[in-house]
């Protein structure tokens, strides 16, 4: 019987085998980024980056079809083109990177949505926002697998400028290290993750399975790499579970485990070690608050 639930559809279908390895992949990769958006307090500008994506993939679609590569290509640039953009208006005006990036978030959605609408289908534009990870192929696979080896391995080159540059950017600045740059390296690889989770779980629903992990992590740890190894496994799970419910109820897949990544972060909100409400209700009455 439990054969038939868990095992069985991952060894009968191959479209499940490849979907569960692209959840492992981002798991991996996106657990790393995800702590460092939470650390940097860039969460919200990651929701930005990952509609950023949007016109890009939609000229790649208007281009080439449903082609992941083309889609690929054109969410990245356009993903990087609005990190720069937006960081320029930041520093040559007095608007907030925030507010830039937010201005930017509704810019870039509507003229996506408006993009495909000239030639796709509603499909087309289901396919686009929500991602589509059991019809994930080889070759999107594989670009799924680059994106974890390049995110891991840039992020073991730069770790230790990045944890310095998000906790005391004054230190960097006084060994004379400019700390925009790693800033930069590392929202290319926040891009670069995203167009992979884009690949199979459309532009809404690109940050769930990398941001939601890492905050659940954070009631559970402190430190940098412990929160990675915590929120990596959950995003594991996320992704096995989100399939396994999805295959035996019919339910779109993305939206699945988006919503099972949710279930670790209400878990850890109630009952981690750190911050959680289950600590704030067992201190005494008058160190509440």
């Amino acid at each position: 019987m439990l054969y038939d639930i868990v095992i069985e559809p991952f060894v009968e279908f191959g479209f499940m085998r490849r979907a569960l390895v692209a959840c492992v992949a981002m798991a991996m990769s996106g657990a790393a980024i995800g702590v460092f958006l939470i650390l940097r307090r860039m969460s919200l500008m990651g929701d930005a980056l990952a509609h950023a994506l949007l016109p890009g993939a939609a000229l790649g679609f208007l281009l080439g079809g449903l082609s992941m590569p083309a889609m690929g290509l054109g969410g990245f640039i356009a993903g990087i083109l609005t990190a720069l953009a937006a960081g320029a208006i930041a520093r040559f005006s007095e608007l907030r990177e925030d507010a830039s990036f937010a201005a930017a978030y509704l810019t870039a959605l509507a003229l996506g949505v408006l993009i495909v609408s000239l030639r796709g289908s509603s499909v087309d534009l289901m396919h686009i926002l929500f991602g589509a990870i059991l019809a994930v192929d080889d070759l999107s696979l594989f670009l799924v697998a680059t994106t974890t080896t390049v995110t891991l391995t840039g992020l073991a080159a730069i770790y230790r400028p990045l944890v310095v540059e998000c906790f005391n950017p004054g230190f960097l600045a006084a060994m004379g290290v400019r700390g925009s740059v790693y800033h930069y390296l590392f929202l290319a690889l926040a891009v670069l993750n995203l167009v992979a989770a884009f690949q199979a779980l459309g532009t809404l629903m690109a940050l769930g399975l990398m941001l939601l992990p890492a905050v659940a992590a954070s009631f559970w740890s402190r430190e940098v790499w412990s929160m990675v190894a915590i929120a990596a496994p959950m995003g594991l799970v996320s992704g096995f579970a989100g399939l396994l419910l999805s295959f035996h109820a019919d339910l779109p897949s993305g939206p699945t485990i988006v919503l099972m990544a949710s279930l670790f972060f209400l878990a850890s909100l109630l009952c981690g070690t750190r911050h959680s409400l289950r600590l704030r209700l067992a201190r005494p009455r008058h160190l509440q608050g």
